[in-house]
């Protein structure tokens, strides 16, 4: 999208300020005559404001009273969100595939560039890299999704930003016991245990515990999970507030990986290599616990503080070639082996009306981790695949970051308001090499960059408000990213790779009239030496910079309450999103071709132009309940020289269900089917994808980009409550 394009959106925004626009409050609910404005405040952008008089695209989804799905994968709560990509490809071993306007579609496992919080607790680690698993749907409250400017207060890798919170114990004691199974064998056990605090200073209680199992829709793609999570609140007599949170999670995952087009079509069911020689998988193990504390000093002075502190262990087995690990004395091996501490806290102080109608934040966030990384060969001394095998990586690191930030929001108009922000984040890494075989490979590096922001508000009428901004964001690449060198025949970091830094702007519109709750913000991200990969072999991911990058487009969502209980949501967004440079090819010292050539205009991979959203939903607090909805998704470039791509689909979904009450006990039964049309579709790319294989004697790429999704597929579940 051209800038002259944008300048019409923006035209045709100003034009329509009379009939659109609003926050998409998921939860709220509207009368035919009234309008209601939300009373519920945004946590998000710490602005202790409404949604309608937040200056940013926010929106906030409550988790359902009522059972739609089996309470496993983030996507089953959080869709229809504009901009926001969340990829299930049915794969344990790698997470969620999730993108943000653009942000973190590059990564293989996990999310990157992408801030996640868990009750206030990072699960993002400091270097930002982060993971869905660990967030518990059976004790969820509600989740945040903040896009744009406003997610630069987070710091570093803060394309967006999503945070989760856990219920707090409410009312009676009471237990809960669900249970739920569907196709491929899944079943998912569940227990809650919750109850409301009895006194003064005693604390209320949730605790929640589940184990899923899966044989997998893929040969070889089983997986096993365990989760508990628990929260403490309490709600002293001067007024502070405490919140104790522990969560454990435990995976162990069969992983199929990606397949070329060929073979996608062939058997979209089939493992990469046919024989499943080397039996790729992947445990994980995470334990954390943190402390959050507010505590109102008066009515004008607030303190915060949050601090954390967690474990993580992960180890995977990939399908990297005994040929390729003893060729190389520099190559790391074919098992990853890490085990991580980190840890962190939050100190904030807000204070109101130091000057007439302004509030004012100051804090600073502290934030390490020591890994422990080692690497070794993925064969036994017979030649047997799939078991540990010798050291090859063997090295400390550590990262850590200090972040100072202020916050200031100035009402200096009855219907104009300033909100300003800045950020000094800054990350520093250091690894000392213990192999030492093939030389020392220490080395530390040091990124910093302030980041400001800025937004300004105008409340047109009480229903109607329209806003602009603009954020410089920063992006540190992930330890994982420079984990290996983009040359084979170099060992150790890739500290050559450089921070990416963005400036966005943003224009949007948010009204709640009669028609609905609307939202419509039109933005533009210019990004230096963004973080792009360089290509992706034998479960190996390296990563270069591109020189500029663009990223523009529209967002519009709608919902309304049309009938009694019966809700209607629609989402759209238009994202562009290219290399806005050329990118030079990467060559080894024997002029070998590391990574292609770019040129200017491409489309970055993993990233749908269009989506699309809708959903019509029947939803009493009990009897009878019901829904369906539709997504659409656009062609997904695999790499990048645009050559592949993953078609675009449209998968439609529905359910039904019937709640019970009866005095102190509540049953709830659902059943849903997902593409209900058995649409066969790439649920992710893997970005860059160039693993060899072996044909007539000669090692070519492979070019297995894509993922498939579950065919149709169902689920049914029972969850029964009782009170005490």
């Amino acid at each position: 999208m051209s800038l002259l394009r944008l300048d019409r959106l923006h035209y045709c925004i100003l034009m329509s300020m009379g009939c659109i626009s609003s926050p998409l409050v998921w939860a709220e609910d509207l009368t035919q005559d009234v309008t209601v404005l939300p009373t519920l405040h945004v946590e998000a952008t710490r602005t202790d404001t409404t949604y309608l008089q937040t200056p940013a695209s926010v929106f906030r989804i409550d988790a359902p009273q009522v059972d739609t799905s089996s309470q496993v994968n983030l996507t089953e709560v959080v869709k229809g969100i504009p901009s926001l990509q969340l990829r299930n490809r049915e794969n344990y071993a790698q997470d969620l595939q999730l993108s943000m306007r653009g942000f973190g579609a590059r990564s293989t496992f996990g999310v990157r560039g992408i801030r996640l919080y868990v009750d206030g607790i990072p699960a993002t680690m400091p270097d930002g890299q982060g993971q869905t698993s660990n967030i518990d749907l059976s004790s969820l409250d509600h989740v945040e999704v903040l896009t744009g400017p406003f997610s630069s207060l987070y710091g570093n890798s803060s394309g967006g930003t999503i945070l989760t919170s856990t219920k707090e114990g409410q009312g009676k004691d009471s237990i809960e016991l669900s249970y739920s199974g569907g196709s491929h064998d899944k079943s998912r056990a569940g227990l809650v245990l919750q109850g409301g605090a009895k006194g003064a200073n005693e604390p209320s209680y949730v605790i929640s515990s589940s184990y899923f199992d899966t044989d997998g829709y893929r040969e070889h793609s089983g997986a096993e999970k365990v989760l508990n999570n628990a929260k403490l609140s309490w709600n002293l007599n001067d007024g502070s507030k405490i919140n104790w949170i522990t969560n454990y999670v435990k995976i162990h995952a069969d992983d199929p990986q990606g397949l070329s087009y060929a073979q996608w079509k062939t058997n979209p069911k089939q493992v990469n290599d046919a024989d499943n020689t080397y039996k790729v998988r992947k445990d994980i193990e995470q334990t954390q616990t943190g402390v959050t504390w507010s505590k109102p000093i008066n009515d004008k002075n607030e303190l915060y503080a949050m601090a954390y502190l967690g474990n993580r262990q992960v180890t995977q087995y990939q399908s990297i070639p005994k040929s390729t690990q003893e060729s190389n004395d520099n190559q790391a091996g074919g098992v990853i082996d890490f085990e991580r501490n980190y840890y962190g806290a939050d100190f904030r102080w807000t204070g109101k009306e130091l000057l007439p109608n302004t509030t004012l934040s100051i804090g600073v966030a502290l934030d390490a981790m020591d890994e422990d990384r080692k690497g070794f060969e993925n064969f036994s001394s017979d030649g047997i695949y799939g078991v540990k095998g010798k050291l090859r990586r063997d090295e400390d690191n550590t990262l850590w970051n200090i972040d100072p930030y202020l916050q200031a929001s100035w009402k200096f108009l009855p219907t104009w308001r300033l909100d300003t922000g800045v950020r000094y984040s800054n990350v520093h890494y250091k690894s000392k090499d213990n192999y030492l075989s093939n030389g020392d490979d220490s080395g530390k590096t040091d990124y910093d960059k302030v980041l400001p922001s800025a937004a300004l508000s105008w409340q047109i009428l009480p229903e109607l408000m329209a806003y602009v901004s603009y954020a410089k964001g920063f992006e540190t690449p992930t330890f994982t990213e420079m984990a290996y060198q983009a040359d084979n025949s170099k060992s150790g970091f890739n500290f050559d790779l450089k921070p990416s830094t963005s400036d966005t702007y943003e224009t949007g519109l948010k009204s709640q009239n009669r028609l609905g709750d609307f939202t419509l913000a039109v933005f533009q991200t210019k990004t230096k030496d963004d973080i792009v990969s360089a290509g992706n072999s034998n479960g190996r991911s390296t990563f270069r910079n591109a020189d500029k990058t663009l990223r523009e487009g529209v967002e519009l969502a709608w919902n309304k309450k049309l009938w009694r209980d019966l809700t209607a949501t629609a989402s759209y967004t238009y994202l562009d999103a290219t290399f806005d440079a050329n990118v030079p090819e990467k060559l080894d010292k024997d002029g070998k071709v590391l990574a292609s050539a770019i040129p200017s205009g491409n489309a970055i991979p993993g990233i749908a132009k269009n989506q699309a959203y809708a959903s019509l939903a029947w939803q009493p607090s009990h009897g009878l309940y019901g829904g369906v909805d539709v997504q659409y998704m656009d062609k997904v470039y695999a790499n990048d020289t645009n050559s592949d791509a993953a078609p675009s689909y449209s998968v439609t979904s529905a359910n039904v269900g019937y709640a019970w009450v009866v005095n102190d006990w509540k049953i709830i039964s659902f059943a849903r089917v997902d593409n209900l049309f058995d649409k066969n579709y790439a649920g992710s790319v893997i970005v860059n994808d160039s693993t060899q294989i072996r044909v007539n004697g000669q090692m070519i790429p492979a070019k297995r980009y894509f993922e498939p999704a579950d065919g149709r597929n169902w689920s049914a579940g029972l969850r029964v409550i009782k009170q005490f």
